[in-house]
């Protein structure tokens, strides 16, 4: 038999390096694929306001605001905490526990004191001290 001494294979080096690429190649796609399982089973926690009204009479401590809102993200959320131009208003009512899906939920803001034609940022917290939903709504009147 005849050998042939003109082909030549890898080199040990080249063979190496192939193999280092091909194993953090499929480190990284394990690693995607068990972040995504972990992103699924934790959930997101997400509202969305749909819409908002300014109730009572301009300038009125008694005056509210309710927000409607709808739950989009995919675990439950409770409401703990409402801000409204960055100062907790501890006594909000209506819905707090909205489930994935939930939407037409109204909370309401009580002794807000609005007055005709100003902004009010409202931003809402979950228990986690997380916020959840921002909204920047305008009073109306001028």
């Amino acid at each position: 038999m005849k050998m042939l001494k003109s082909k030549k294979a890898l080199s040990p080096v080249v063979a190496s390096i192939i193999l280092i690429a091909v194993t953090v190649a499929v480190s990284i796609a394990v690693a995607a694929w068990m972040g995504a399982l972990t992103i699924g089973f934790m959930g997101s926690s997400s509202i969305t306001i749909t819409d908002y009204s300014f109730v009572g009479i301009s300038g009125d401590v008694n005056n509210y605001i309710n927000i409607t809102m709808k739950n989009t993200g995919t675990k439950q959320v409770t409401i703990s905490i409402v801000k409204v131009n960055n100062v907790v208003k501890p006594n909000f009512s209506g819905v707090t526990i909205l489930n994935p899906g939930d939407t037409g939920k109204v909370l309401k803001i009580p002794a807000v004191g609005w007055s005709n034609g100003n902004p009010y940022k409202i931003d809402l917290y979950d228990s986690s001290g997380s916020i959840v939903a921002s909204t920047q709504p305008t009073s109306p009147g001028t």
